[in-house]
């Protein structure tokens, strides 16, 4: 029972950490894109 638990626990963990890593680099992305844009509007 202990060990379906932790196992749960661990794969539900994995996932979340996943999301948060993919949510995290897709957001930096969009930044990134985002400021050339800007740094592009500025010097033009």
């Amino acid at each position: 029972m202990l060990k379906t638990v932790l196992k749960v626990l661990l794969a539900s963990t994995l996932i979340l950490g996943g999301i948060a890593v993919g949510g995290t680099i897709f957001a930096a992305k969009g930044i990134d894109k985002a400021g050339d844009r800007l740094e592009e509007e500025i010097h033009n």
